[in-house]
């Protein structure tokens, strides 16, 4: 039976039924809920400034929507480049230390953004703010290589996709505060959001140094991720995580965005926006805006369900082909918009919301999915290395997993970068509309759906699960 001394653990093997069973799955879901209220703080703060925009009138602090779409498109970057280091970092530290740590240094981009809310700054300032923001997106890439360690074979696709969903639901909640504070005070008073993440920073670190653990087998470094790169298959999931979890987090951080622009020009019919439609239109933006990403994250878990049952290639293409379809659904409402030249419609207005959630649903299915084939692809190679014994295999197989869950992760956000950029140049030409941003979303889908056919589905990769004596297509 696995022991933690002074939060330690040695020799771990989530595999071995016997010590799962004994007390190994405790201490593994243990170890999850604190890595779930960890990432899920993480990415509050990462997607801090789609609900600062907000609280950001153009009268008050200069910042068109064009400038707003980069400004959060900056901590998508930085957080993206941030999951590289932040995928060996549990292996260097221990994943209990680093959680401490990656909780508390939350406290830096939410102190600069209070400060900066209420003293209005240039741009530029704005930006180095926002960027700091981004050390909340590398806590995704350490908590899931951390619970992928703790975790055997044949739960994985539904530990990992459970503590991702758990983080990613970190998005609508601090939007869903964001949107009470509007309601209840108005758009005049950012610095309560911040406020109350940094009592949730608090819990998040004092909650990790008191029931997580550091595990003296877990080895995931710098190495392993260049070694890793070799595999074909490293770059076509990573691939396929820009159209799933990239789609995810651009729209999260651009959906209350869009909204508000469409909300405000239905309001103002053109004409130049009063203080008193600003705060409408971004009371009506955060009602709408947090369901997209709740749902995205509540699903993901069951993608990886799916995932676990069916096969993660065949998940992965029927969430493709379906977020083809829902993208055409934004792509005929912003024509129509387009075409109508006018105020936007109730109907296109209702279309334009169905879209953006199922695109958010989808993509959280996606996600699971996809993270589901990262330890079935490598747990098959595993087997065909010889000279191991078979724990040297399984810890081969962790390593890697480990460390493409990193790469992916970090391309996948680059993805959310993409979304923020395509929309900025799509309202910044002649229309000022998004319906050219979703032509270009609608053609890398489709992109996708082919990438999923030809390199996991037209010739089926069967591997062998051992301990359920079952098969599981990759």
């Amino acid at each position: 039976m696995p022991v933690s001394i002074k939060h330690r653990i040695s020799h771990w093997n989530s595999e071995d039924v016997a010590a799962w069973e004994a007390g190994g799955k405790a201490i593994a879901k243990r170890n999850l809920i604190w890595s779930v209220v960890a990432e899920h703080v993480g990415f509050s703060i990462w997607s801090i400034w789609s609900v600062m925009v907000l609280f950001m009138p153009v009268s008050v602090y200069g910042i068109d929507a064009a400038g707003k779409f980069f400004l959060v498109a900056v901590p998508t970057l930085v957080g993206a480049v941030l999951r590289i280091p932040y995928t060996f970092a549990t292996a260097k530290f221990g994943g209990r230390n680093w959680t401490i740590f990656s909780a508390l240094v939350l406290l830096v981009p939410t102190v600069l953004t209070m400060y900066f809310m209420l003293n209005p700054a240039s741009y530029t300032t704005y930006i180095v703010v926002a960027a700091f923001a981004g050390l909340g997106g590398g806590n995704f890439a350490s908590s899931m290589t951390n619970i992928n360690a703790f975790y055997p074979q044949r739960e994985k696709g539904w530990a990992l996709g459970l503590n991702a969903g758990g983080g990613n639901i970190g998005v609508p909640v601090i939007q869903l505060i964001g949107l009470l504070v509007i309601a209840t005070i108005g758009n005049t008073a950012p610095e309560i959001v911040c406020a109350v993440y940094l009592v949730f920073i608090a819990i998040a670190a004092v909650g990790a140094a008191l029931f997580m653990d550091n595990l003296d087998n877990q080895k995931t470094n710098g190495r392993s991720m260049i070694d890793v790169l070799r595999f074909s298959d490293s770059w076509w999931i990573a691939f396929l995580y820009i159209g799933t979890f990239g789609s995810f987090i651009g729209f999260s951080f651009a959906f209350g965005q869009v909204l508000q622009i469409n909300f405000l020009a239905g309001l103002t019919d053109g004409a130049p926006a009063t203080a008193a439609q600003q705060a409408q239109a971004s009371l009506h933006a955060a009602q709408i805006a947090f369901l997209g990403p709740l749902l995205g994250s509540v699903s993901r878990p069951f993608g990886g369900k799916l995932a676990d049952k069916i096969g993660g290639g065949k998940i992965t293409l029927y969430t493709f082909v379906s977020m083809v379809f829902a993208t055409g659904i934004l792509v005929a409402a912003s024509t129509w918009d387009d075409n109508t030249a006018g105020a936007a419609s109730g109907t296109m207005m209702a279309l334009f919301v169905v879209g953006f959630i199922l695109l958010f649903l989808l993509s959280g299915l996606g996600n699971g999915s996809v993270y589901k084939m990262i330890p079935a692809i490598f747990a098959a190679k595993s087997t065909e290395l010889q000279g191991m014994s078979t724990e040297e295999q399984q810890h081969w197989s962790r390593r890697m997993s480990g460390a493409l869950i990193g790469i992916a992760g970090a391309i996948g956000a680059l993805g959310g970068v993409g979304i923020n950029l395509v929309l900025r140049a799509s309202y910044s030409g002649e229309a000022k509309s998004a319906t050219t941003a979703f032509w270009v979303f609608l053609a890398f889908y489709v992109l996708c759906c082919a990438v999923t056919y030809a390199v996991y589905l037209r010739k089926p990769r069967v591997i062998a699960d051992e301990a359920t004596q079952s098969s599981v297509e990759v």
